[in-house]
């Protein structure tokens, strides 16, 4: 790094560590620097069935979110962590839950909310295995499938709960789960659970929790709706960044896609599927490639528009009106016409082709992670401007990272569970009378299931409503938004029903 590009640097940390505190006093976050600041953990001080757990895991050593993260757990201190997926924040969590629980007290005593069915039988298993011989029983509950082995489990029995937000606010509906006696709350891939569009629901299963119970938050990201989300569920969270081998207050996670050329439009779409983001910046290099872009993403059903200097002034004005107003998702630009352009609270930053000048791809990327949030900045690049990137990155010192391009499975995957919540969010609002109503098409959609021809209909009406919801990024935390009152009505309503989440009473 030069002597420039270390004085860029420097000026760029000043700037970070004082919109932090801004930051803060806007949103009313709690700062990252605030909570109790506790010591890491050893593999050798833990306790033996600690010891015993991890060997049954396969694990011989701790991992670094482990050791930075379980005191807090362990000490019922509040805490966010920002770390990437993979990198052991499981362990982190369950085994000091588990070490926490009460085998006796028949009821559950924490609950991990997480964003896919997928993950949540994942923690689940890795729970399970941890558990030994603790009498402690964990129960995982998603949507998308049967209540009768979710409620069976319940009867049984449970301690732990694992699952996805929709199905488990469906439990506590119907009066199957209670959280009356819950001490641990756990947000797994926090910026995941927003991206799902599960916000309503957990601001709804908050109106079922204890008046004050602890709660951790992990998640890769941290921009400013997962901050919210935190002042809402969190009381003086201490935050720790390890998302990399520098720990920062905030950061933009830099990755890249290498795409075949003939193939990035299509790329983009599926990126865009799975990362489900707020709002992007999406660069071109030149005109003609951001008119092709914003065109594609506009003929997928998202809610896009474009900007170069091909557009006349007043159909200039009208895009940055939606920009200013925060009605445009997807704006897609060249460096030239996007000078000047700020939106507040950007996600996601994508390149869709490297700058041909390296400082390009920090102006880019800049735009995002912004005033003490973190962000995520993409790049789509072929096999020869991998090389180019990877210059840039070297050259800046960026912690740059492959992902694997997704498939059609994958993103196949993402949409049925994001339709799902959809689905059983709507369903929820249905009342009595609304709900005999639809009983009227259970045979008509149980007939079209058995037939091919049946079932690109039913496909044709799930797209249509799906394409409806792209228009729009996921509900988010406002910044007016208080944490949701305890209620005592509810609370009330529910000791006079049976005991829930623990086993029946004869």
């Amino acid at each position: 790094m030069n002597q420039d590009d270390t004085m860029q640097a420097a000026e760029a940390g000043d700037q970070i560590d004082a919109a932090e505190a801004a930051v803060s006093a806007q949103t009313n976050q709690p700062s990252p620097s605030n909570g109790v600041q506790l010591p890491a953990v050893n593999y050798e001080d833990l306790p033996d069935t600690w010891k015993e757990a991890m060997a049954r895991a396969g694990w011989t050593s701790l991992m670094p979110v482990q050791a930075r993260a379980m005191p807090y757990v362990m000490a019922g201190k509040d805490v966010m962590v920002q770390s990437r997926t993979g990198s052991g924040k499981t362990g982190a969590f369950v085994l000091p839950i588990l070490e926490r629980i009460n085998p006796l007290q028949d009821a559950c005593q924490a609950l991990v909310l997480a964003p896919t069915r997928e993950l949540a039988r994942q923690v689940s298993r890795d729970a399970e295995m941890l558990v030994g011989d603790r009498g402690v029983r964990v129960v995982s509950v998603y949507g998308g499938v049967a209540y009768g082995p979710q409620l069976q489990a319940f009867r049984q029995g449970a301690h732990v709960v694992i699952g996805t937000p929709g199905r488990v606010l469906d439990h506590l509906l119907r009066g199957s789960l209670s959280l009356e006696h819950l001490k641990i709350l756990v947000f797994d891939e926090a910026d995941r659970l927003l991206s799902m569009g599960f916000y309503p629901d957990m601001r709804e299963v908050q109106r079922y929790l204890p008046r004050r119970v602890e709660a951790h938050m992990f998640s890769a990201t941290f921009p400013p709706s997962v901050q919210r989300l935190a002042g809402q569920f969190l009381h003086n969270p201490t935050f720790l960044g390890l998302s990399s081998d520098n720990v920062h207050v905030v950061e933009t996670e830099h990755a890249y896609y290498v795409v075949p050329g003939m193939d990035k439009d299509r790329s983009l779409v599926r990126i865009i599927e799975i990362e489900n983001p707020d709002s992007a910046f999406i660069f071109c290099n030149t005109r003609d490639r951001v008119h092709y872009v914003s065109v594609v993403l506009q003929r997928f059903g998202y809610d896009a528009d474009e900007l170069s200097s091909d557009l006349s002034q007043k159909a200039r004005e009208k895009v940055l009106k939606r920009v200013r107003d925060g009605k445009l998702r997807f704006l897609v630009a060249t460096d030239v016409a996007a000078r000047g352009i700020d939106i507040p609270e950007l996600s996601h930053v994508i390149q869709y082709e490297p700058p041909e000048d390296p400082e390009l791809y920090i102006h880019r990327a800049g735009r995002t992670g912004r005033a003490g949030a973190s962000g995520v900045a993409l790049a789509l690049v072929d096999v020869l401007e991998r090389a180019k990137l990877t210059k840039i990155a070297q050259r800046y010192q960026i912690d740059l990272q492959e992902r694997p391009l997704p498939t059609d499975a994958d993103v196949a995957a993402v949409v049925a569970e994001r339709m799902t919540v959809l689905l059983e969010t709507q369903r929820r609002t249905r009342d009595k009378l609304q709900a005999e109503r639809m009983q009227r098409f259970v045979g008509l959609a149980r007939s079209l299931s058995e037939s091919e021809e049946g079932l690109s209909l039913l496909a044709m009406l799930l797209d249509d409503y799906y394409q409806q919801s792209l228009h729009a990024p996921p509900p988010q935390p406002e910044e007016s938004e208080a944490p949701e009152p305890y209620d005592e009505d509810r609370r009330d309503s529910r000791k006079r029903k049976r005991r829930r989440g623990g086993r029946r009473r004869n």
